[in-house]
């Protein structure tokens, strides 16, 4: 049996008894009958040590950890980690365990002390929430086992290292999805997006069943069958639907962790996810500066894929956003009259003026939708109730931050464009709510 100094560890235990026969030795000069009390202790002490060396070093292999993670983590949401320990000594052992998670996570409550009995297995669960795109390391999975006395500790240096990447939120794209596309959550009062409408486009007369549009109901139809009958419409398909990013510094600034680009990522897979349920063709373009990524829009089989590993690369610059590189684009690029929403933010009724001619050249030939961002720090500043100086004149220009919020709104709408002011928290349900009633219109 090779003892490795580097994985042998003192616990607190082993210098509490080391100080007791320090004292008991010390106490032995003026009371010589100790002397043979504290030799026995201290023969007492080194037994257990060399026992319990002898015990968890006997078994090189006798502790496995393995770690569980999702091939790739979802960004904003919780994602579950599992840890499997599994014991092989022939007797009950006691861990530390210390996971080594991604440095970005800054996680001091991954580690855990528990026991396992011989042969036995112990699962450990714990949650993960990214707050940004990327390449996330986990190192080893470090346990410390010690027998019943836990005087001294072994570590084990369990798995292996694991690169996770973290994508856009493909969670929160199926839960959106699933209200979105289901009647039954419309019966329960739990869903906060709107159920899908209808064009005007007359397809076939059906039975009532739980679940259909009461207004759709056919009178005439159900007095002569003596049954509730509905019209059934039938949706536009095959429209193109461009999610269009601004990556410009804006989109930079942070809520709740994650930044404005991540929230408008996630909200544009939520909703090309949608799009293409419904049978529509999903596309994505995002700009700055300069002209980024450019995905024209689909239906094929694998675009989900290509929307997700294109949104998974996006992000924020620091120069100002040139929304008439944006303009002249789309006005040579795409000819079918589209479905677009813009994801952008604007500090000011000044700067948002200076993009009017572009955005209402793109209205001309498309349906643009203009999505940007309450800020609701501003909303708790107007609510404090504090009278002195400095937040009198703080309320003051919060007010106006919220009027010129409000202001582009109604600009927007006096131009002839649809627009979305939400907060970052409800960005992907009020974005997916205004697609779903643009196809109920049949606008584009």
């Amino acid at each position: 049996m090779t003892l490795p100094i580097k994985s042998l560890y003192l616990t607190p235990r082993f210098f509490v008894f080391l100080s007791l026969l320090i004292v008991g030795y010390i106490l032995a000069y003026a009371i010589p009958f100790l002397v043979m009390f504290t030799h026995f202790l201290s023969f007492l002490f080194l037994s257990l040590v060399l026992f319990e060396l002898v015990s968890i070093y006997g078994n090189r292999n006798a502790l496995v950890g393995i770690r569980m993670t999702p091939d790739r983590f979802s960004n904003g949401d919780h994602n579950t980690v599992t840890l499997h320990l599994t014991n092989h000594y022939p007797f009950r052992v006691f861990l530390e365990v210390y996971d080594e998670v991604p440095f970005p996570f800054q996680l001091r409550e991954a580690q855990w002390k528990t026991n396992i009995s011989s042969g036995k297995t112990e699962t450990i669960h714990y949650s993960l929430r990214p707050v940004k795109r990327g390449d996330y390391e986990f190192g080893n999975i470090q346990a410390y086992a010690s027998t019943f006395f836990r005087i001294v500790q072994k570590r084990f240096s369990l798995s292996k290292p694991v690169v996770v990447p973290v994508y856009p939120s493909y969670i929160q794209m199926r839960k959106h999805a699933f209200a979105a596309l289901s009647d039954r959550l419309a019966l329960s009062g739990a869903k906060k997006i709107r159920k899908p409408g209808h064009t005007h486009e007359f397809d076939t007369i059906k039975e009532y069943v739980v679940g259909d549009d009461t207004r759709t109901i056919n009178w005439k139809a159900t007095a002569r069958r003596n049954a509730i009958m509905v019209n059934q419409f039938q949706d536009q398909k095959a429209q193109n639907i461009y999610c269009i990013i601004d990556k410009g510094r804006l989109m930079k600034f942070p809520f709740e962790g994650m930044s404005l680009l991540d929230y408008a990522v996630n909200a544009s897979l939520a909703l090309s996810y949608i799009a293409i349920k419904k049978e529509d063709k999903a596309g994505m373009i995002s700009f700055s500066d300069t002209m980024s990524t450019v995905l024209p829009a689909d239906r094929a089989r694998n675009q989900m894929e290509k929307l997700m590993l294109a949104l998974y690369n996006q992000k924020t610059r620091y120069p100002e956003s040139n929304f008439e590189i944006l303009s002249k684009y789309i006005h040579t690029k795409i000819h079918q009259r589209s479905l677009l929403i813009l994801f952008t933010n604007f500090e000011s009724i000044a700067s948002f003026r200076r993009q009017i001619p572009y955005l209402v050249s793109l209205a001309r030939k498309h349906v643009l939708v203009v999505v940007f961002f309450d800020n609701s720090e501003l909303n708790d500043v107007l609510a404090e109730d504090k009278s002195d100086i400095k937040s009198v004149y703080t309320r003051i220009i919060a007010r106006q931050y919220v009027l010129d919020k409000f202001l582009i709104c109604k600009e927007l709408h006096n131009y002839g464009i649809y627009s979305v002011l939400t907060l970052p928290k409800d960005l992907s349900v009020n974005t997916i709510n205004m697609y779903l009633d643009i196809k109920r219109k049949g606008v584009v």
